[in-house]
């Protein structure tokens, strides 16, 4: 941000902007209270949206498990009510989200050079872009597998399936959320390679160690299953290697703006 628009805000929150055109504490605690207030309101608004909702969001997820003939419970006379909420909080910050980034990026942007507040942005889209087909992976792919898998122990024993709501429910966002983390994984290796933490070399050395641990990653997180495990696992991989290439772009990038800065 210029000094005169700096200025400019500064005064339209009472405080005066120093002579360098910077802002106060003060007006920088102003102008975060401000972008946390609009957040909130969206954030609400979200919520408020998906609460009414609730039933249906509930029902498309339930469709999941009945397909398979899973059967669905609730324990206690709140529960439903709780999972109703739960689920308008998770939506809330869904919906929210583009206010959120923007926030965050228009509270952040003004101490960056121009090549930074590019990154930034980017790295904001993409990154819920990323975490966005992380979650439909599990939604669309993953989880029918999983599903389909727990529901064959049930054959062949008198054991009838009762699944309490709140229980799925929560299994049903743990691995959304564990799959929209995974996706994060060639973002993830652009921001610390941008911060000089992470070089494309290192990766590329432990390539081999790396498909160990995320085949042992994706016996953890899926049933024991050889196909579960592929599913996750080969994804895994190809992220990995999205991320050797996205690590060195970034830092060739990284050095040519160091060399323009040095001319």
């Amino acid at each position: 941000m210029n000094s005169s628009k700096t200025r400019e805000k500064a005064a339209a929150g009472g405080e005066k902007a120093a002579g360098d055109g910077s802002m106060p504490l003060t007006g920088h605690l102003k102008e975060m209270r401000n972008r946390v207030a609009v957040a909130l309101v969206f954030f609400t608004a979200g919520v408020l949206l998906c609460l009414y909702f609730a039933p249906q969001i509930v029902t498309a997820l339930m469709n999941l498990g009945t397909r398979y003939h899973y059967t669905f419970v609730y324990l206690s006379p709140q529960e439903l009510l709780l999972v109703y909420f739960s689920i308008s909080l998770i939506g809330g910050v869904v919906i929210a989200f583009p206010v959120i980034a923007y926030e965050v990026y228009a509270f952040c942007v003004p101490g960056m050079k121009r090549s930074e507040r590019v990154f930034f942005a980017l790295a904001l889209i993409f990154g819920g872009i990323c975490f966005a087909i992380g979650v439909a992976f599990a939604y669309f792919i993953s989880m029918p597998f999983m599903l389909h898998f727990l529901i064959q122990f049930s054959e062949g024993i008198e054991v009838t399936d009762s699944i309490s709501i709140k229980e799925y429910i929560n299994f049903l966002m743990t691995v959304f959320i564990i799959f929209g983390i995974v996706f994060e994984m060639p973002m993830a290796s652009v921001l610390l390679t941008r911060l000089g933490i992470l070089k494309a070399e290192w990766l590329i050395k432990g390539r081999k160690v790396a498909i160990v641990v995320i085949f042992l990653v994706a016996a953890i997180i899926t049933p024991p299953d050889v196909v579960s495990q592929v599913m996750v696992a080969v994804p895994m991989i190809a992220l990995y290697q999205v991320s050797i290439f996205l690590s060195r772009l970034v830092r060739k990038r990284k050095q040519a703006e160091q060399e323009n800065e040095t001319i």
